[in-house]
Parts: C-alpha cells; sequence; structure tokens
C-alpha cells in the first residue's frame, strides 16, 4: 500500500487532467452514478463516503445529485487536488484498510476502481470495514478490473505508476467475497471501465 500511495502522490496532476471528463464521456458509467444516488435517496439519504476518492470527480458528482458525498483516499496529494478542485466539498487522507469511520454511520459507501490495488488476502478484512461503517440497509458500490492478470511489476529505475499495482479480478469472485462479507447482491452489470478495458460493477447492500 505504501507503494500504491506513493505512486499516486507522484500521478496527482496528471491523473486529475486524464480522469476529469470520463463521467460525461462515459455514460454507461453515469448511469451507474445516478442509479445508486436515486437508490441512497429514496431510503432517506444519509452520508456517503466515497473510499479511495482520487481527486474527487465521484464524490463531486454524487453531491451535484443531491447524495451527501465525501471523500477518502490513500494519497495527501490526491486529497490536495481534490480540495482544490471542489473546494465546496470535505476530502481527508485515510486507507480503506483501516477505515476511521464510525460504526453504522454511512447510508452509502462507493470503491469505484479503488479495491484494485488491495492484495486478495487483505479484501475480506476491507470488506468487514465497509460492512461495519454501513448502517443496516445502506448500499455499496464497487468498480473493479476484470481478468486474471496479475499487477505488473514495478520499473527497476524505480519509476512508479498507479498501473503497476492494479490487481484484474472475475466478477464472480468478487461477488463470493462480497457475499463472505455478508452483503447481498442487488446488480452486476459488466461494462466498459475508466481505463478503457472490460470492468465489472456490484452494487450490494448491507
Amino acid at each position: 500500500m505504501a507503494d500504491t500511495r506513493a505512486s499516486y502522490d507522484a500521478d496527482a496532476a496528471e491523473y486529475a487532467d486524464e480522469t476529469r471528463n470520463l463521467l460525461a464521456e462515459l455514460p454507461a458509467e453515469r448511469d451507474v452514478m445516478d442509479h445508486f444516488a436515486e437508490q441512497v435517496r429514496a431510503h432517506g439519504g444519509g452520508p456517503v463516503a466515497d473510499v479511495g476518492c482520487g481527486p474527487g470527480r465521484i464524490t463531486a458528482y454524487l453531491k451535484s445529485l443531491g447524495v451527501d458525498a465525501f471523500g477518502i483516499d490513500l494519497s495527501p496529494r490526491m486529497v490536495e487536488v481534490a480540495r482544490r478542485e471542489h473546494p465546496g466539498l470535505h476530502f481527508e487522507v485515510g486507507s480503506m484498510t483501516q477505515l476511521q469511520l464510525a460504526d453504522g454511520g454511512l447510508a452509502g459507501l462507493v470503491a469505484w476502481y479503488s479495491i484494485i490495488h488491495v492484495p486478495d488476502d487483505a479484501i475480506g478484512a476491507v470488506l468487514a470495514g465497509f460492512r461495519r461503517a454501513l448502517r443496516p440497509g445502506g448500499l455499496l458500490l464497487v468498480g473493479f478490473h476484470v481478468g486474471d492478470a496479475a499487477p505488473p511489476e514495478a520499473q527497476e529505475s524505480g519509476d512508479r505508476w498507479p498501473e503497476s499495482y492494479v490487481r484484474r479480478r472475475r466478477p464472480d469472485q468478487v461477488a463470493a467475497w462480497l457475499d463472505e462479507a455478508g452483503f447481498t447482491a442487488e446488480t452486476h452489470p459488466t461494462l466498459t471501465s475508466a481505463a478503457r478495458t472490460l470492468g465489472g460493477v456490484l452494487l450490494v447492500r448491507r
């Protein structure tokens, strides 16, 4: 996780530039966010954490839909960028592996292409932390890269880039992990991801 943090710290400004307009360019992903926000509002609203928020584009979009969204990211530089680009929103530095949120305080949680950096042996604890932070009936939206490939190795030169730490998973494997963590599946479409590769999306309820 230290390498992941360093890679995003080094790439924060460029990453923000590359991803800023993706929701406008990818209506399928925007539809997923719209549906998530609609479901949160329909069940009474409440705080929603965007965990692994990066430069805050998803947090800001959810806020525009009337969701009380805030962002958490492992990278201090990403949080700096998010605060600068979305000054009216709340962002904080934090790790999904040690989530500092009150039990049952969230109406929803989004992990949009952020569990891709968590090793398999830590996924169970991360999902348990998500479930702990959600209130009964709260929604969890997970996006991830689909595939079987192991993450590529970092360059010998010491250069770091976020793609070096991506883990691709099969949707049935992620669904099984969520089931083991005590979540109930809502929907699980497959769509083109932010990286233009095959991606998976799972919407589950606590």
